[in-house]
Order: C-alpha cells, then structure tokens, then sequence
C-alpha cells in the first residue's frame, strides 16, 4: 500500500461520454480509472489496465489503473463523476463546497472488480433502480431536412454561438463547428431518456401522468419542513425565475451548482470585487494568458480557439502574438501550448498567489523556494505578467476545490488588482456548466445572493457553510429534496448521497441518470437550446438566446413550464388558492 494525494477534475472523454450516457460501459470505462505516474505503478507492484483499490478517510473505491506519464510522482487523478466522489473529502471548510481536490489517499492491488453505477447505488439504498429507457418517435414532427445556423451549444460556459446544425427526418443527423463534447451532446441527447413521468408505488417506479405526478411532487413539498431546491445551472434563466419563487413559497434552501464548481469565486469577489472583461475583450487584446488550476484543452475544449491562446484578435495576431503561462499541480494537455509550466505543489496556491504579489510589488521574497517554484521563477514570473500590455488570468477548481477555496480566489483578484498598477490586467473564472453564470446572476437578482439561499425564515438569508446544499444534507437537516437538471448523485460527496437516498426527491430532468434512480418522482422535461429556447449567460456575464432547434415529443414540456404548473398546485396546498 502506498501513500498518494488525489486530485480529481474533468477529461475530454468524461465530459463526451457523459452526454453519451451515464449508465453506458463507455462512460465507465472512461471516468472509473486512475491514472497513475508509471513509476508510481512500479512502487505499487501494478500494471496499467490492472485493477486497484483507491482509500481515503471518507471511503474506497475499485477503479482500474492507468499509467500516464502527465500524473506526477505521488499524485493520482481520478475523473469527476461517481468513482471519484465516493472517496473526496466533504469537509466543505465553510463554503459550501467539498474538498475534490488535494485528498490525501493509499493504492492498493486488488482483484476486485470495478464497480457500475447501478450496484453503487444499492449501496445507498434498496430502491429498485433499473428502469428501460423509453424509444420515442412522433409522426407528428416535421419529416423534411433543414440547417438552422448560429446555434448556441449548451454545454459549458463558454456556450459557442457558431454552431450549425442539420435536422433530417427529426433527428438531428450532424453537427459543425462543435467541440467533441457538444458535438456528443447533440447527436446523443435522445439516449438514455424516458418520455413518461413516473412515481414510486410500492417501492418501485411506474408511470403517470403529469398531473398526478406534479400532485405527488407538490404535495411531498408543500409537506416538508426544509427542502432542498437544487440544481439549475443546465436550465434557462426563465426557469429559474418560477424556482425561486417555489423556494420562496416552500421555505427551503435554494442552491445550485456553484456550491461545487466556482461558489468560492463568488465568496473572494464578495470580499474583494473583480475586474473583469469580456470574452471577446480578452480574444481581441490579450497578449499573455494564464491558465490557473483549468485544463481548457479538456474542460472547454474550444475556449483556447475561439477566446484565448489560439485565437486571433483585432490588435493580436494570434498564437505568435501571445506569450501563454499554465499554472498546476501536474502537466495537462493545456501545458503543451504554454511557454512557461508552473508546477505548484498540491493546496499551496495561496502561497504561490502572495509570493507573487510579493513580487509585482518589489517586496523581498527570503524563501529560496515556495510552495514547490524556485523564487528564481517567481520573480520571472512576475516580470512577464507586469510587461504585458494586456493580461488575463482564466483560473479553474484547482483554486477552487482546494483547501483556502474562497481566499485563493480572493487573493488571485488581489494579484490582478496588483497589476493593474503596472498595466491592464482582467481575470475570469472558467465557469463549467453551461448557464451556472445565468443562475448566480438571475438568483442574486431576485435574492440578492447567488448561491446557498435559505428561505426558512420567510426571507431570503446567504451563509454558505450552513444553508449549502451539500451541508444541509451532509447534516441530514433536509425533509426532501427537488432537483431541476441537474445529478448531485454524480457529483455531491458519499455522505450528502447516503442522505438524498433516505428522503422524499423529486427530479426534473430531460434525461435519466444516477439522481433520478433514487427519486420517488421523476418528470421529463424538454431541453434548453435543443427543443425549447431560453436565456443562457456565457461564463463573462453576456447573455445568449439559445434556440429551439427541433419540436420537443409529444407531451413533453419545459423546465419553466413544469416548474409553473407545480408552484400552482403547491400554492394550492400551502395558501389554499
């Protein structure tokens, strides 16, 4: 057995085959690894492709081995998803957000298999969960061939607006200008789908119809002493807007997912403010980029063509125009294109962060080396951030999912701020889902806080820590849960899972998935930028109509139009109307 620090994150081939399907061995194949430094193997006495058991303090899990010569010594990777999030650490340190990042872990051999899904699950709970998922086609779809341009890709933050897409027979038949990841979403968005509501009875799911479904989820809230509303960044700000008012009307916690991806970059901007551009300020004016903690090649595979390092701008010519910094605790596909690699040691962002700032200011730095980097580098480092005539610093969950969360961030602005002494800096979070930028904004206006909002007391109260989703159920302090597009059983941490399978949960969704199998109702909805339009926010805070491509199935509604009818019948119940 040996010692190792456990990172987890996103892939190119996680982000794909999750829109390909959950339930998928794809999909397994592709996130239940652990890729492992090919000495590390030889320390452990295993060969890649072999079987081995990852333990942490919060849990084991079976995943096989991969060797990769990106892993560093004594680090390991495991893809974000349900093998990963048996074994991160829920300790959230007051922000609402779990340790998935600097997991101290031992790696062991074994002869165990990998795990599915559906047989983790049982471990939650003895809810039946298998369920056939439905085939669907409606003759009354329209059957001719047409192209609809400038489509909005709904799937990360960066929600590209140049997509073209060509509908035949009502099906959507190809796609151009996607990346992998949208490209699979589109093609595949049919799959792993089920076009009844159901409810539980007697232990097992059947199917309804929507209005009973709706009585059933209305009457599970408008009962319940401390809800949990959660999800609703992979939804349209119109629907957000009726979800608010559902947690204003049922008193619970409304969250979103945030709370596990950038929620500690609303908490630093809060303490210190930002200074932001736009992407397309960025793309056209930017002459040096780092890329802090995010892997864009992987995470949002077009953002390096279409907004930084590779794209060409009005007063930059392109690649040759930039000089690029990648900052991270191991090499990743985006350290191929840097000029400059930064190795920082595991949770020791913050100490990076002040000695660089220590540098811009001329400050002596009396450290020969901090956290991991040469103060050679450092004040290197420094020189080439304060010439640049135009800077940005795109950061991800390495700053974010780390031990510090909040004050990394706050102390990442600082540094910006720092610079804009010297010259134009901006820097920009690399936002994940793709409209979870849309429900900070649409919740902060309706709420005046973005994120971990707890209607208990009848008005709206933010104390991140304590009225977070994962907190409340990790406290087991929620009656029952509602969950709109979103699968917190694929992301949330073992201990917040082990209590949503023990109450009453309602999910609202396009597609089945983890979150679903342990719901007690669960109604289909359209998708946003597919079969319905919405309002979607980009990662900078420009707002896009995503369109509606093709009809939705027969029956089908969407998340805003479910989300009014269900309000109606909770107030129905709760104020007798």
């Amino acid at each position: 057995m040996s010692n190792f620090t456990l990172i987890t994150g996103r892939t190119l081939e996680q982000g794909r085959t999750l829109e390909i399907g959950k339930f998928t061995k794809d999909y397994m194949d592709r996130c239940a690894i652990c890729e492992i430094n090919p000495e590390d193997l030889k320390k452990i006495g295993v060969e890649s492709g072999s079987n081995v058991k990852v333990k942490t303090a919060f849990g084991e899990v079976v995943v096989k081995a991969v060797s990769s010569p990106s892993s560093s010594p004594n680090i390991v990777f495991i893809p974000m998803g349900f093998w990963a999030n048996a074994v991160v650490n829920p300790n959230t340190q007051g922000s609402g957000m779990p340790t998935f990042k600097g997991v101290p872990c031992e790696i062991e051999p074994t002869t165990e298999p990998v795990t599915p899904i559906y047989d983790l699950l049982k471990k939650f709970h003895k809810k039946p969960y298998e369920y056939k998922f439905s085939e669907h086609s409606d003759p009354s779809q329209p059957q001719n061939e047409y192209a609809v341009s400038n489509v909005v890709c709904c799937f990360c933050g960066c929600i590209c607006d140049d997509l073209e897409v060509t509908v035949k027979g009502s099906k959507i038949s190809s796609v151009r200008s996607a990346c992998a990841i949208g490209t699979a979403k589109l093609l595949n968005y049919e799959k792993e789908r089920v076009y009844k509501p159901m409810i539980r009875k007697n232990g097992e799911f059947v199917e309804t119809s929507l209005d009973e479904a709706l009585n059933t989820a209305a009457k599970i809230l408008a009962e319940a002493k401390y809800p949990v509303l959660y999800g609703w960044s992979s939804t349209s700000n119109e629907a957000m807007r009726v979800g608010v008012r559902l947690a204003e009307l049922v008193g619970g916690v409304l969250d979103n997912t945030a709370v596990c991806c950038h929620g500690p970059t609303v908490l630093g901007t809060q303490q210190t403010g930002v200074v932001k551009a736009t992407l397309g300020q960025m793309k056209n004016r930017a002459d040096l980029i780092v890329y802090w903690g995010c892997n864009p090649i992987f995470a949002h595979p077009r953002h390096t063509i279409r907004y930084s390092a590779m794209a060409k701008g009005r007063f930059v010519p392109g690649r040759k125009g930039r000089k690029i910094i990648v900052v991270d605790v191991r090499p990743s596909p985006t350290t191929k294109i840097a000029d400059l690699y930064v190795q920082v040691n595991p949770g020791m962002d913050y100490e990076l962060i002040t000695a660089l700032r220590m540098a811009v200011k001329e400050h002596t730095i009396e450290a020969p080396v901090v956290a991991g980097v040469p103060r050679e580098k450092i004040l290197e480092i420094a020189e080439m951030l304060k010439s640049a005539k135009f800077g940005v610093i795109f950061f991800g969950m390495g700053l974010t999912m780390t031990s510090g969360k909040g004050r990394n961030v706050e102390e990442a602005i600082k540094l910006v701020q720092d610079l804009n002494e010297w010259t134009k800096f901006v820097l920009l979070a690399m936002r994940g889902h793709y409209n979870v930028t849309g429900t900070n904004a649409v919740m902060t206006w309706l709420t005046g806080f973005p994120y971990a909002i707890d209607f208990s007391r009848g008005y709206p109260r933010h104390n991140p820590g304590v009225t977070s989703a994962t907190d409340v159920l990790i406290r087991e302090d929620a009656d029952a849960a509602l969950i709109v597009a979103s699968d917190p059983v694929s992301h949330f941490p073992k201990k917040a899972i082990e209590h949503l399978s023990k109450i009453p949960t309602i999910v609202i969704d396009p597609r089945w998935s983890p979150t679903a199998a342990l719901a007690d109702v669960f109604i289909p909805t359209s998708f946003v930028g597919i079969e319905c339009e919405g309002t979607v926010y980009r990662m900078d805070g420009v707002p896009l109509r995503a369109k509606k491509i093709l009809n939705p199935p027969d029956g089908i509604l969407s998340d805003e139009e479910v989300l009014e009818k269900l309000v109606e019948k909770v107030e129905a119940l709760k104020l007798g109307r």
